[in-house]
């Protein structure tokens, strides 16, 4: 008799990057059906919607480097300590990712939680090691013309400029092409997400 495969549980932080509060946007029903599939699953979930969120932008480097982060960043950055897999989703606005998530991660980010500059020149100590992830991306565009066409640099750049950066890894992801309208297409990626979900990835 075969023993069924156990799937380890985790700590998943969810990540709904979508500036638009409102309901309707296909990214948040993919946040709410990875959460609500990993939490049945068993994993301990927390989410964060970042449209949610009250923080000013940085201006300067300075800031970056030496400034307090805002409340609602430093309790953000408490949950990615926390997490050992977080998922990050957007949707493709002007070929990158909204600049609100953009913000939002560089006020996250800081020298001091994320990375640690070595002061001898060498390349910076990543301190969010240990740590896998999974980028999701919505587009109106067919998802092969994103990445054949665009060659998916706004996605390259989250993955090895920021997150792989800080030391997450692996980190894999998932291109949604074509959701305007095509209910097929988002109740086909709703069930593959819940998937990825109840195995944690």
């Amino acid at each position: 008799m075969k023993s069924e495969r156990v799937i380890a549980k985790r700590r998943i932080l969810v990540i709904d990057g979508h500036p638009d509060n409102r309901a309707g946007r296909f990214v948040h029903a993919c946040a709410t059906a990875y959460t609500e599939a990993a939490a049945e699953a068993g994993h301990q979930v927390k989410a964060i919607r970042v449209a949610e969120l009250s923080f000013d932008w940085l201006k300067t480097n300075e800031d970056f480097a030496h400034g307090e982060p805002p409340s609602v960043i430093r309790s953000a950055q408490e949950d990615f300590a926390w997490c050992d897999h977080l998922v990050v989703l957007y949707p493709l606005w002007l070929g990158s990712m909204p600049a609100l998530l953009k913000a939002f991660f560089e006020q996250l980010l800081r020298p001091g939680f994320a990375f640690k500059s070595d002061a001898d020149g060498r390349l910076p100590k990543k301190l969010l090691t240990g740590k896998s992830a999974r980028i999701i991306v919505t587009m109106g565009m067919p998802s092969i013309f994103y990445k054949w066409v665009y060659r998916a640099h706004s996605l390259k750049s989250l993955e090895r400029n920021i997150l792989a950066f800080v030391g997450f890894g692996p980190i894999r992801a998932s291109v949604i092409g074509g959701v305007e309208g095509n209910v097929k297409t988002r109740e086909r990626w709703l069930q593959r997400l819940r998937q990825f979900a109840a195995v944690g990835k």
